[in-house]
């Protein structure tokens, strides 16, 4: 089994056409599937519960009005019993290594008085309820949990509650032991739009919460995309990515293992080498037809390597790194020799794994860092998830008498620019009686 890996040169006269079209993979909506996902969030909302159990019937066959939408606490904690000592402590290792990482992220309140008094500030607090989304069926991610549930909880989220689909009614036990272990409140048998239509909008068992996280499918994604503004989401996801820029100090097949990491996610997912060496690509290459036949996932590599993967050769330092701005990867790993310093040249990256040793899959499940990432070229101005998502920034202000002077005479001024002479009027009030009109005159302009 081999692949031909499609090969762009920086140099060649339709490289930046060639690049757009490699980036270029928005997916695109079935027909039909925005009208779906409406008419499933609109029954939810009018039908509540019903609407639920006519859907868990429907797509993961079970009766949820018999057997119930929430899995008890005592299911939760059987499933942390039943898994293999190794898998719990693995799950434990991994929460604590994320944990520790997002603690360091948790902002605090802060204010300052200035000289007149005046008291200015901002409060942080964190949201009161937050859905997570957790895919289910054949998928099975723990490693989804902790990261979405473990800032929440450092966060200082109240309650967070997890649905997932699960088809006849059962969960994965990795996945139970995983959100008790990252401290998920509440679990139900729901997926799909009607899971986030039901986070959204809240139904009789089923509580509305303030933000919406988590992977899903097309529905799922689109579903969070119409009830944005209800409800606060994290992100729309696009298919998972990984840029590796390497030289000639790393083993290719490292590089090409790490290719293959990223490939079997799925076939759209994206895996992209870039390098200043055509010896590079070549050898990568090399190793990529060598060990692919290896690969449990060999088909699903395959097909994502030829649709959507490149070896791309830069014909200098500086191309190199626009091309990496320009890719904005949601992975991206630097095996060069100089790789503490081209990772700080580089600006667009969602996560950067710096060393030959720092394998993009360490982060996917235990390094510390967030596994979610901005796809799709949108680390260009987005981040990853973290404790700063499920916190809320109230800004603080408390203006004394004296400070109302000087701030409510230019406030004056500037509302009646804007002609807006109630705000003007509002500001003025404040002002001292002793000179108050010749303020209020200066206010006018006059």
């Amino acid at each position: 089994m081999h692949v031909a890996v499609k090969k762009l040169n920086s140099e060649q006269e339709n490289f930046a056409a060639a690049l757009m079209t490699l980036l270029n993979r928005d997916q695109t909506t079935e027909f039909g599937i925005d009208e779906t996902v409406a008419e499933v969030i609109a029954t939810v909302r009018h039908r509540g519960d019903a609407a639920l159990y006519l859907y868990t019937r429907k797509f993961d066959g079970f009766d949820a009005e018999a057997r119930g939408l929430e899995v008890p606490r005592f299911r939760l904690m059987q499933a942390l019993d039943a898994i293999p000592p190794k898998q719990r402590d693995a799950l434990q290792y991994a929460v604590d290594r994320v944990t520790a990482y997002h603690q360091k992220q948790n902002q605090q309140s802060w204010s300052y008085t200035e000289a007149d008094g005046t008291q200015l500030g901002q409060k942080i607090t964190p949201m009161q309820r937050v859905g997570l989304y957790v895919p289910g069926g054949k998928a099975t991610y723990p490693s989804s949990v902790i990261m979405n549930a473990v800032p929440a909880k450092v966060a200082g989220v109240k309650e967070l509650i997890m649905v997932s689909p699960t088809p006849g009614g059962e969960f994965n036990d990795m996945v139970l032991a995983a959100a008790v272990l990252a401290g998920v409140d509440r679990v139900f048998r729901v997926g799909g739009a009607q899971a986030i239509a039901a986070l959204a909008y809240g139904t009789e068992t089923i509580p509305a919460v303030d933000k919406i996280t988590g992977p899903g499918n097309i529905y799922v994604a689109t579903a969070k995309k119409q009830v944005f503004g209800k409800v606060g989401i994290d992100m729309i996801a696009g298919p998972s990515e990984v840029l590796v820029i390497a030289d000639e100090s790393v083993d290719p097949d490292w590089v090409a293992m790490d290719l293959f990491a990223q490939a079997e996610h799925d076939e759209i997912a994206q895996s992209i080498l870039l390098t200043q060496s055509e010896l590079v690509a070549e050898r990568v290459q090399q190793s990529i037809n060598r060990l692919l036949p290896t690969m449990e996932r060999a088909e699903i590599i395959q097909q994502s390597l030829k649709g959507n993967g490149a070896l791309i050769v830069a014909e200098s330092r500086d191309k190199l790194i626009a091309i990496a701005d320009e890719i904005a990867a949601e992975h991206l790993e630097v095996f060069t020799e100089d790789a503490d310093q081209l990772a700080q040249e580089i600006t667009n990256a969602g996560a950067i794994f710096i060393g030959p040793y720092s394998a993009e899959s360490l982060g996917d499940y235990c390094a510390g860092p967030n596994h979610v990432l901005p796809t799709s070229g949108t680390a260009r101005f987005s981040s990853p998830l973290g404790v700063y998502d499920f916190q809320k920034r109230t800004s603080m202000i408390k203006v004394s008498r004296q400070g109302a002077q000087s701030i409510g005479e230019n406030a004056s001024i500037l509302a009646r620019g804007e002609s807006l002479t109630a705000h003007a009027r509002s500001a003025e009030y404040r002002l001292d009686d002793a000179g108050a009109n010749d303020r209020v005159e200066l206010s006018k302009g006059k």
